[in-house]
């Protein structure tokens, strides 16, 4: 077979799946959706998803998506829910079982224990004929034509098919819900996405003894002193309440000096060298907006006083720290 044809192999196999997903939608049967998405957005419990081999792949794959969307799932395996596992499961559950058969034997040794505690269950399942298909309170159908494989062996069309049943139901549950951006943030609080709406400039400034500050008629050897010490490339220029009148960074220092010389630099102060009024970042800023205030400008800054609501100088925020955090 010549890379042409892989090629061609490829896509044919691609355009397989995708034609029984799209199948799939026109064969499902709205009542069902209608009434499985119900009980699930009415379910006081969790959900629990179970299936074999790789049926349990996708199940603990559609339980983690449910998951991190707003509706609380697991993944049970049957053969450890027939061993002491049923434990976890509650009348107040609802049980989405996932089979192509509809006759995989664990599955089906679950169904009494199920059935005798009440629980709902969702068959996801691709012969409606079989006994999976006849026992579920739901069935929603996710049968298929052929396999992808070329011998028509390996689960590939239908575990497509179950997956993409199993995204559909998560997704709409989450729309159901009125699930936000901002919910979606809080269960992914190490994303991107996460951490632009929910870390703050509190979380990573320079506060404390690592916020450098300095008084406004300090002379400019203590003004190099103190960034020396704090380290962070510049420092804030305070009153004598603490409140912020300025900031000299490493680049005014380098541009004063280059201006003046000998006795002139006997008389300079930090008044002679900051930037007054500079642009701000507030502790409960996201770090987020804190990153467009230092780049969203003509002129770039790579630094930023942070400052409370009385304008006290509570910190620095540098643009270092923001890219690392991985915003």
């Amino acid at each position: 077979m010549t890379a042409h044809n892989y090629f061609e192999q490829v896509v044919r196999l691609l355009q397989i799946e995708s034609e029984a997903i799209a199948q799939t939608a026109r064969r499902l049967e709205p009542a069902a959706i209608e009434e499985a998405i119900e009980l699930l957005a009415d379910c006081t419990g969790k959900v629990v998803l179970v299936g074999i081999g790789k049926s349990g792949v996708i199940a603990q794959k559609i339980a983690a998506t449910m998951t991190s969307t707003g509706t609380a799932a697991l993944y049970l395996h049957p053969s450890d829910a027939l061993h002491g596992g049923l434990g976890i499961v509650t009348r107040d559950d609802v049980v989405i079982a996932l089979s192509n058969s509809g006759e995989t034997d664990e599955v089906i040794a679950m169904l009494p224990s199920l059935k005798g505690r009440e629980t709902k269950i969702i068959a996801v399942v691709g012969n409606l004929n079989s006994t999976l298909a006849e026992r579920a309170d739901i069935v929603l159908d996710a049968s298929v034509d052929k396999e992808a494989c070329p011998l028509n062996l390996a689960p590939t069309t239908s575990t497509t098919v179950a997956l993409a049943i199993g995204d559909a139901l998560a997704m709409t549950l989450m729309e159901a819900r009125g699930w936000t951006l901002e919910d979606f943030a809080q269960n992914h609080p190490a994303g991107r996405i996460g951490k632009r709406l929910t870390l703050k400039v509190s979380d990573l400034m320079h506060g404390g003894e690592r916020n450098p500050t300095i008084r406004a008629e300090a002379k400019w050897l203590e003004v190099i002193t103190a960034i020396g010490r704090g380290g962070l490339g510049a420092v804030n220029v305070v009153d004598s309440a603490g409140r912020l009148v300025g900031i000299i960074t490493d680049g005014d220092v380098r541009r004063v000096l280059e201006k003046r010389r000998g006795a002139e630099l006997e008389s300079l102060t930090c008044e002679g060298m900051m930037t007054r009024d500079p642009t701000i970042a507030e502790p409960e800023l996201l770090a987020y907006d804190a990153l467009r205030l230092m780049e969203d400008r003509p002129s770039q800054i790579s630094v930023l006083p942070v400052v409370d609501a009385a304008r006290l100088c509570v910190g620095l925020i540098r643009l270092h720290d923001i890219v690392r955090s991985g915003l």
